[in-house]
């Protein structure tokens, strides 16, 4: 929001300054905004962490403009709140802890992340909008096809997911070497370098990536978790703008927007 600057008639300036702010954005205290009704913390954009990369979901094009299928859901809520959509990239920890949300990082987060009951205490989801997987990813022409066939093999995790969180309950029992890695990228490499033999994540994120490398690698098992996405807020502090997510969650996939995101994203879309 531009400030416009008194040069001689004073009175005139303020009054059509205070007509400006209360038709458009009010600023709060602390430099809160809010753009109808929605509090933001910066004027005229909707301000989103999340780590990068994780395609399909978001990650760097090679331009580097960060893009992906939260990316254009979360353009259809700035559209709607007549903004421009502004990403910012963070360990994941500070975003499932709810600690950049709460430090005012930004207004909100959207990064494949899953909906849990931890994560719900500390801050406030969206509707569901993804159902998600966990699954296994090794070499192409290797033998394992479960978590049995790795005893004593060396397993890639990404810290703070929930995919981490699966497989260390079968650590033990399936005598795992569970190595764990900042994000998905470091996983990936390690797995195609060999320092480990298979890798756990979501199912869709290893889908793009055996589509970006075609023949050296294949998902050797799904484990169905029931896992869903949320996008979220600050716990208690942005109702207007959770508001606003949800509603344009539902019209998305009543009009189709959503289907078509899936489709140019993940894939075809699965059956009801």
């Amino acid at each position: 929001m531009n400030i416009y600057k008194p040069v001689q008639t004073v009175g005139l300036v303020v009054t059509v300054g205070a007509l400006v702010l209360s038709a458009g954005c009010a600023k709060k205290d602390q430099g809160e905004v809010q753009t109808s009704g929605v509090k933001l913390i910066k004027a005229g954009t909707l301000t989103i962490c999340t780590h990068l990369p994780y395609p399909p979901f978001q990650s760097k094009d090679a331009s580097g403009k960060v893009v992906g299928f939260d990316v254009d859901v979360m353009d259809l809520v700035a559209k709607k709140l007549g903004v421009e959509q502004a990403i910012v990239d963070t360990p994941f920890e500070g975003i499932k802890s709810g600690q950049d949300l709460n430090t005012g990082k930004c207004d909100a987060a959207a990064a494949g992340m899953t909906i849990t009951e931890e994560r719900q205490k500390v801050m406030d989801f969206s509707a569901p909008y993804f159902d998600a997987t966990q699954a296994m990813l090794v070499k192409a022409g290797k033998s394992y096809k479960s978590l049995d066939d790795l005893k004593g093999r060396k397993v890639g995790v990404q810290a703070a997911t929930t995919g981490r969180d699966y497989a260390r309950r079968f650590e033990k029992e399936k005598s795992l070497r569970l190595v764990e890695f900042e994000d998905l990228a470091a996983e990936q490499q390690a797995l195609a370098t060999g320092q480990i033999e298979a890798a756990i994540n979501d199912l869709p994120v290893w889908a793009e990536y055996i589509k970006e490398n075609p023949g050296g690698f294949e998902v050797a098992a799904e484990f169905d978790t029931g896992e869903q996405y949320g996008i979220s807020v600050k716990k208690g502090g942005n109702p207007e703008l959770l508001r606003t997510i949800n509603e344009e969650l539902a019209k998305a996939r009543q009009d189709g927007t959503y289907d078509t995101l899936y489709e140019k994203w993940i894939g075809k879309k699965p059956s009801a």
